[in-house]
């Protein structure tokens, strides 16, 4: 057996197993890359040097601010307003309560840019609400957690920016724009099938709001969703690099909450900042740590040798992107998304691009795959959060969940072989 043979099992194998008995994934990839390293002879320094090289962007700023920001708007009752807004725009149809859930969740995502904080932040009023309104706890699980990975594909999405950095610095700007699309035909593809299980289960409907209370409630959600104008537009207009949208984002999310919805003091803002440092520390040691794992993956020739294997298979696009979408989906559903992308995206973008594909359109293919695996067992965070306000089994809810499935594997499918759907908005505004 060669040394790079068994290297690439020490690196990969030893991270499995440090998964498997629930060893942290920062120390996984770290342990993992160090032993292989020192196997194969490269220093322990130069190590450490990679690990350090992978926090030296620019561009890897906006990921705190971003985070922060979402938090405040959180916390601070703006998902509450965009529940308002969403039951003022779709609840009075049979089952309405459901459609609000997709609907806020679209707006929700373009605010914290997270699905499992989409789940913490909606799901923890609409999931009871829903189970009040005659809805089964199952199904208002189902609806939430699949439409909560809007916000994986809706920016500002923290996803995002670890897949440019894991890209070798694609357009920030351009990776935001190719999300919109996808992300809407995800909720429509989910309101559609939602209104087809209203009418088969007979769900209720909701309340019918006058224009005047219906636009009141529009202005005062207006204030919140804002932020995406200052995000988005303020990168496609060229006003701001992402990390400068990400801190004004987070400035003018401390003034609407402190100082227009006057939710929050300054004692609450301090608190937020106190919680958010310890997922600060978890994603700052998870990317420098997968820096080192991803070099010694290419070092080790990994990328070419899964080439190979697929191309052993066919050179034809369409089976490569099959292939490429069927590994996805298995390794969603078993790792965290966020490792995920840091770790497949130095392997899989090579052989994708060999086979003519964007790189910016590969992205929102990754990340799609990974979104179904938050919502998959076993390790679906966000199925898991879900789950727990609702107090079902994810045994149940997995069976609720097939139809959902279907819907998201087919806006999966079209994504991937319309490239359009991904590019056609960057491709406008460049």
């Amino acid at each position: 057996m060669s040394s790079n043979t068994v290297g690439i099992l020490l690196l990969i194998g030893g991270f499995l197993v440090l998964m498997a008995i629930r060893v942290p994934i920062a120390f996984a990839l770290g342990i993992s890359s160090l032993v292989t390293a020192w196997y194969i002879g490269i220093p322990s320094l130069f190590v450490a040097q990679r690990m350090v090289n992978g926090l030296f962007s620019f561009t890897f700023l906006a990921v705190p601010f971003f985070i922060l920001a979402g938090q405040i708007m959180s916390e601070g009752g703006i998902s509450e307003r965009l529940v308002r807004f969403a039951d003022v725009l779709v609840g009075r149809f049979r089952g309405g309560l459901a459609q609000v859930n997709i609907v806020a969740s679209t707006f929700f995502g373009g605010i914290s840019g997270s699905s499992v904080a989409d789940v913490a932040s909606i799901g923890s009023f609409l999931i009871p609400a829903m189970a009040k309104r005659g809805y089964k706890p199952e199904y208002a699980v189902a609806v939430t957690v699949t439409s909560s990975v809007q916000g994986v594909l809706i920016p500002p999405s923290q996803n995002m920016i670890y897949y440019a950095l894991a890209a070798g610095g694609l357009p920030i700007g351009q990776l935001f724009l190719a999300g919109y699309i996808p992300g809407l035909l995800l909720g429509l593809a989910l309101m559609l099938l939602a209104v087809v299980l209203a009418w088969r289960q007979k769900h209720p409907a909701g309340v019918r709001y006058g224009w005047r209370d219906g636009l009141r409630t529009a202005l005062d959600a207006s204030i919140g969703l804002f932020t995406m104008v200052i995000i988005v537009g303020g990168i496609v207009g060229g006003i701001f690099t992402a990390t400068e949208s990400a801190a004004v984002a987070l400035v003018y999310a401390v003034f609407v909450t402190v100082f227009v919805y006057r939710t929050m003091n300054k004692a609450a803002v301090l608190r937020v900042l106190r919680e958010s440092l310890g997922t600060l520390a978890m994603v700052i040691a998870i990317i420098m740590t997968s820096s080192a794992f991803g070099f010694l993956l290419s070092y080790l020739k990994v990328p070419s040798l899964l080439a190979e294997a697929i191309f052993m298979v066919s050179r034809e696009p369409w089976i490569v992107l099959l292939a490429i979408n069927a590994l996805l989906i298995i390794l969603g559903m078993l790792m965290d998304m966020g490792v995920l992308i840091l770790i497949l995206t130095p392997i899989l973008l090579p052989i994708v691009k060999s086979v003519g594909v964007d790189p910016i359109h590969f992205g929102i293919i990754l990340l799609v795959n990974l979104g179904i695996g938050l919502c998959t067992p076993p390790v679906g965070t966000s199925l898991i959060v879900g789950c727990s306000i609702a107090n079902t089994s994810i045994e149940r809810t997995t069976r609720t969940l097939l139809p959902f499935y279907a819907a998201m594997i087919g806006v999966l499918m079209l994504i991937t072989y319309v490239p359009a759907l991904s590019l056609a908005l960057p491709s406008f505004f460049r």
